[in-house]
């Protein structure tokens, strides 16, 4: 018997876990792919251990540019209000020493 080995696209993979993770199950996922259900179950494996595009909480693929985005917007509104803060703790410094 001559075995064939397939390779796969980075994008093919990703988009094999995330059908695998919003399917019913990993072994109905392989069989829509046309491919081994151990090769997809070892995917799966592999991106939650990397923790990869998973979100812990719901077991469901998470896209990486969606996170990034998110953490920029985070850390300027995080930014924003540490100077809103430093503004108001001045403001109650002097009204202290205004009306103390």
């Amino acid at each position: 018997m001559n075995k064939s080995t397939r390779s796969y696209t980075t994008d093919f993979k990703r988009e094999a876990v995330e059908l695998a993770l919003n399917s019913s199950s990993v072994v109905q996922a392989a069989k829509d792919l046309g491919m081994p259900e151990a090769t997809l179950h070892n995917w799966v494996q592999k991106a939650k251990q990397m923790g990869e595009c998973i979100n812990p909480e719901t077991d469901k693929p998470v896209h990486m540019g969606k996170l990034i985005e998110e953490n920029q917007q985070l850390k300027k509104r995080l930014a924003r209000l540490e100077q809103e803060k430093a503004i108001l703790k001045k403001a109650a410094t002097y009204f202290a020493k205004e009306l103390g």
